[in-house]
This record gives C-alpha cells, sequence and structure tokens, in this order.
C-alpha cells in the first residue's frame, strides 16, 4: 500500500532541492539575461492565454474563458510591460551622494499557493514575478485546478529550457496533500500564498516567512453626485467578471436613498435581478452551507445557475442577482463575500451612514481589502481615503479591473495585501521587489573624523586626511564587473 501523504512529502522536497540548485546557477546571470529570459515566458503565456483559460473553465467549471484570457494576459502581457524596466539583479542603486549601494540578493525558494479560482493567471504571475527577481519558485496546486495549473507551468518549463536555463526555476508538485504542501512551505525561503483562508493561515504559522492575501468583501458606494450610468455599467462589469471570483469583486451596493429609484432602474435595465419574497429565502438556502462558509457549488457561476439551483425563474438576460439586507453579520448572507453573481443592496440617508456601514460590511469578512466609490464629490471621495481600513480605495472604477491593474495604475497583481489590519505582511499589490532582499554597502561620511581624531593615540599620522577617501562610483562599478564575470 502506498501512502500518498508520504509520497506527497518526498516530492516537496525533492521539489525544492532541485529548485535550490538551479536557483544558485540563476543567481549569476545578468539582469539583461533574466530579463530576456521573462521576456520569453511572458510571450510565451500570452500566446497560450485563451487555451489556458479554456483549460480552467473546464476543469474548475468557474469563471468565463473571454475573462480567463484577459486575467492571462494580464498576468503575462501587462505584467511583463511594468516589470521590464526594473532592477533586480546585482547593483539596484548607488547613491553617490550618501555613499551607498545597494544590491538586490534573491530570497531563494519560493513556494506558490494557487487558488482554483484564478488557476493559470496566478501561476503565470507568480513565475514572472519570482524570476524577474532572480527566484526558483515550486507550486503547490488547488486540487480541483491541479490539470491547467500543471500545463501552464509546463509551458513555462519548455520556455526556460529554450533559453538554456534549468527548468528546475519553475515546478510543480504532482501529488499536492495537505501534509505535502505543508513540507513545502516549511523547506522554502518566502510562501507566496493566495488562496482560501486556512491555507494562508498555514502559510503565516508555518514559520516561513510569507505574503499572503485576506479574505476580500468589497463594499461600493454610489453616492448622490455620482454618474448613475456610468457607476451601474461599471459595476456591472466588474461583478461579471469571470462571474466574480476575484476577490476584489464588489460585495455589496451601498447607495443614497434619494437616488435609490435611479440605481434600482438602471441595475434592472443592464441585468440586475432584485430577489423578492422567498426567492431570497430560496436562493440564501444555496449560498452557504450549514457552517456558514460559502457554498462551492455556487462559486464562479452565473446568475442564471443560480437562479436554477435555487428553483427560481428570471429573465433570460439577468447577469447579476440582487438582494436586500437590513444587516450585518453572521445572520445576513447578503452581507458577506460572495464569489459569484450575487450582489448585497443597502440604501443610507448620507455619506456618513455610509461611512458607517462600510466599515461595518469591511470588518465583516474584508478588512484590509478594497473599497469602490462613485461620486464627483471630492470631500466625500476624501473623507472616505482617510477613514477606511482597506489598502485600496477604487474611485469611479471598476473594483475588480482596478485593484488588480487593469483600470487604474496599480501594479498588476494577482497577490493583494491586506495589510497588518487585515492579517497581510504588507499592503501592496505584490511585484519582484518583494521579493528580494537588498544589501547596503554604506561607506563613512566622515562626520565624526574629528572626534576620532581627538580620542585617537597622538601620533604623525593626519587621521582626517581625506586622500584614502572612497571613491563610491568606481567601486559600484567593480562590483558590476564582478557580477558580470560571474553571469
Amino acid at each position: 500500500m502506498v501512502d500518498k501523504d508520504l509520497l506527497s512529502i518526498q516530492e516537496a522536497r525533492a521539489l525544492v532541492h532541485s529548485a535550490r540548485s538551479a536557483q544558485n546557477e540563476f543567481a549569476q546571470l545578468s539582469q539583461e539575461r533574466v530579463d530576456s529570459i521573462v521576456k520569453a515566458i511572458a510571450e510565451a503565456a500570452t500566446k497560450q492565454a485563451t487555451e489556458l483559460a479554456q483549460l480552467a473553465v473546464e476543469e474548475t467549471g468557474f469563471g468565463k474563458v473571454e475573462d480567463k484570457t484577459t486575467k492571462n494576459r494580464l498576468a503575462s502581457e501587462k505584467l511583463y510591460q511594468a516589470i521590464k524596466d526594473v532592477k533586480t539583479i546585482g547593483v539596484i542603486n548607488n547613491d553617490i551622494a550618501k555613499k551607498i549601494i545597494e544590491i538586490a540578493v534573491p530570497t531563494g525558494v519560493i513556494a506558490g499557493i494557487v487558488p482554483s479560482t484564478n488557476p493559470t493567471s496566478t501561476t503565470i504571475y507568480k513565475s514572472l514575478i519570482s524570476l524577474k527577481s532572480g527566484n526558483a519558485i515550486v507550486f503547490t496546486p488547488h486540487p480541483s485546478a491541479s490539470k491547467c495549473i500543471g500545463k501552464t507551468v509546463t509551458l513555462i518549463r519548455e520556455t526556460l529550457r529554450s533559453c538554456g536555463v534549468s527548468e528546475d526555476m519553475v515546478s510543480v508538485m504532482n501529488i499536492p496533500t495537505i501534509e505535502g504542501s505543508g513540507e513545502l512551505m516549511r523547506k522554502v525561503d518566502l510562501i507566496l500564498a493566495t488562496g482560501g483562508p486556512g491555507m494562508v493561515k498555514a502559510a503565516y504559522s508555518s514559520g516561513t516567512p510569507a505574503l499572503g492575501v485576506g479574505a476580500g468583501n468589497v463594499p461600493v458606494y454610489i453616492e448622490r453626485t455620482a454618474d448613475i450610468n456610468d457607476a451601474v455599467t461599471k459595476i456591472m462589469a466588474s461583478k461579471t467578471f469571470d462571474n466574480g471570483t476575484i476577490c476584489a469583486s464588489e460585495q455589496a451596493i451601498i447607495t443614497d436613498k434619494v437616488i435609490d429609484a435611479q440605481v434600482r432602474a438602471t441595475l434592472k435595465a443592464q441585468g440586475g435581478y432584485f430577489l423578492q419574497g422567498s426567492e431570497i429565502d430560496n436562493v440564501k438556502r444555496v449560498m452557504e452551507r450549514p457552517n456558514g462558509s460559502m457554498n462551492p457549488a455556487i462559486v464562479g457561476r452565473d446568475a442564471k445557475y443560480i437562479a436554477d439551483l435555487a428553483g427560481i425563474t428570471v429573465p433570460s438576460d439577468t447577469r447579476l442577482l440582487i438582494g436586500e439586507e437590513s444587516g450585518v453579520g453572521p445572520a445576513y448572507p447578503f452581507s458577506k463575500e460572495k464569489l459569484t453573481a450575487l450582489i448585497g443592496y443597502y440604501t443610507v440617508e448620507d455619506w456618513n451612514e455610509a461611512c458607517e456601514l462600510s466599515i461595518k460590511l469591511l470588518h465583516n469578512g474584508g478588512v484590509g481589502h478594497s473599497l469602490a466609490i462613485h461620486s464627483k464629490d471630492e470631500s466625500v471621495i476624501c473623507a472616505f481615503g482617510l477613514k477606511k481600513p482597506v489598502s485600496r480605495m477604487l474611485v469611479n472604477t471598476p473594483s475588480t479591473h482596478g485593484a488588480v491593474g487593469l483600470s487604474t495604475n496599480l501594479f498588476p497583481s494577482f497577490t493583494l495585501g491586506c495589510g497588518a489590519i487585515g492579517g497581510s505582511s504588507t499592503s501592496d499589490n505584490v511585484t519582484p521587489e518583494h521579493l528580494f532582499d537588498i544589501r547596503r554597502v554604506a561607506y563613512d561620511t566622515e562626520e565624526l573624523s574629528l572626534s576620532y581624531s581627538n580620542n585617537a593615540p597622538t601620533n604623525d599620522t593626519d587621521v582626517t586626511s581625506t586622500e584614502g577617501s572612497v571613491d563610491v562610483d568606481m567601486i559600484t562599478k567593480m562590483i558590476i564587473n564582478e557580477l558580470k564575470k560571474m553571469s
């Protein structure tokens, strides 16, 4: 009898060992060489964006092929444009005035945790930022998405091989178990954790440094000065993008009572369906499991699928099911995160009440993540920006697209930090610059030369002489030349 857990643990150890050997060689390459490899992988992934999207939808049942294709392109094409000129190898900065040289030091081997909701795009993204910063990465895939993740890794490994470097810079576990993933997280140097709360918690509890994410329960406030049609159009585009599988998608609409009728009418005109009477109860029954967690059967599904599952009839053009809620918390399912075509709806008197409600919603499973607002009143926007417990506030833009960098200038990312308040070690969209340490070579400033002189034994040497001072620029050139010799 074969013990699957033991096989998984052994596989994790073997993959890390091979990755570490490959990374030791890769770390000797120049910035130019690394950049050429990253470019080749980005181009290969872009060419296969649609095929990988199809595989992901077929295997997981989540989302839409066209939207997963867009995510794959974001993780390859757009990401490459964002990182191609970033210095990540060797000397990355030389401050002649301060006499400090900064040298990038790769972390080493990274563990990449990949969710089933964004499997191929997350694999591409994490591979590129890891390689760009000189690191190897070993993936532990979600079991329900192992085939499409494996295919993505195979594509990347083939490209690495064609570039003349070890394919072991990127690898994936073929026998992913909880025990094997745990061993992987203990053996690597850093964990990039994207996935469910349990896996992210395990990453932070492993004893290995980790960059993780938090849950998203994104409120979106349509304030009375907003362009209502524009706001609703963007919310609908965002919430239905890949059937709501990105954690930055809107989870509850808040709007002022004075514009409530207009907002409702616009939502209905664009495919929003307000659940009524027993319909709400029917949908609530399929939203959650008995323990209150999200029902995986509805994740990444469209509105018609959920309606059929709940046994209700909706118009054929329905894009989003809307549930009005009167409160926030465990007893109010529409106040929670819903990675699918469901959204909550609240009305308030004014922006002050919207502020309070937004904070309650965020603390109901999304604190530290994101918030969206549609408004033309800069004073209200500023008030929200100053007070809300989020890492990114998205203004007059689709929350999904804005948070991951599709419709804003935020860094293109599928690992969105939630800051300390959200249990994350960063509040940033994670970039290659989070994946290396900086060694600082700092030279004496000679500001204390006089005190050295006063305390030193008397002799014929003039210790305040600057004839032997260091030429920092020359030292930098020497370091760069040594790095070139190693590549």
